[in-house]
């Protein structure tokens, strides 16, 4: 009943920006974190930002002072602000929620469908 819809990616040359966008909707009766993940071809899938919902954020090394995440709680929407850009940063971006469905249930992992980011060089 949970689903996660993403919108933002695309095409970008090098030094360049764009942001991702992510809404939670369905069934949440509490969202514990939200993050954006990234798989590049050949490579497993790492964590590049995460947001608690106290305003907690961490970063992957590889993209602090150039990525953003912040949330829009009454819309349980997570964004990533990416900038200047490296064609290192090329990879499908997959949006990441922990969210409990009702009272009393556990608290479980929800994926968006990802979306790519390609960066020119």
């Amino acid at each position: 009943q949970v689903q996660l819809v993403e919108s933002g990616g695309g095409l970008v040359q090098a030094g360049g920006s764009l942001r991702l966008s992510c809404a939670a909707s369905g069934s949440i009766f509490r969202i514990n974190t939200m993050g954006w993940y990234r798989q590049a071809p050949g490579k497993q899938r790492d964590a590049v930002a995460i947001i608690t919902s106290g305003g907690t954020t961490n970063y992957a090394d590889s993209v602090k002072g150039r990525f953003t995440i912040s949330r829009d709680a009454a819309k349980n929407t997570v964004y990533l602000q990416m900038n200047s850009l490296k064609p290192e940063d090329t990879a499908v971006y997959y949006c990441n929620a922990k969210i409990q469905p009702q009272v009393l249930t556990r608290v479980s992992d929800y994926w968006g469908q990802g979306t790519q980011v390609t960066v020119s060089s």
